[in-house]
């Protein structure tokens, strides 16, 4: 995913970036797969398919970060609680009364 964050790719394009890269058909697969879960999109160039983001950057970032503040929390109580807390860019919800 971090590569099509930088750039829309081609299977070709995207094995070119992982440290030993599969075989096309099987980083095709896990693109495919990726489709299905509707985190990426495609259209045709050509002979061949581009992949690209279906999420922002930001709106993939701050929903991996929940994803994994909900694994880690330990106990039903702490993801009740305060579930990531400290985010950056996270609203406070205490209110401001002027004293």
């Amino acid at each position: 995913m971090e590569i099509l964050h930088r750039r829309r790719a081609t299977v070709e394009e995207v094995r070119a970036e992982l440290p030993d890269a599969p075989s096309p058909s099987s980083v095709r697969k896990l693109l495919d797969i990726m489709i299905d879960r509707r985190l990426l999109g495609r259209e045709y160039d050509g002979p061949r398919f581009v992949y690209y983001p279906a999420a922002t950057l930001e709106n993939a970032s701050r929903s991996a970060l929940k994803q994994l503040c909900a694994r880690f929390s330990t106990t039903p109580l702490d993801r009740r609680r305060r579930p990531c807390s400290t985010w950056p860019g996270r609203r406070s919800r205490t209110r401001n009364t002027g004293g």
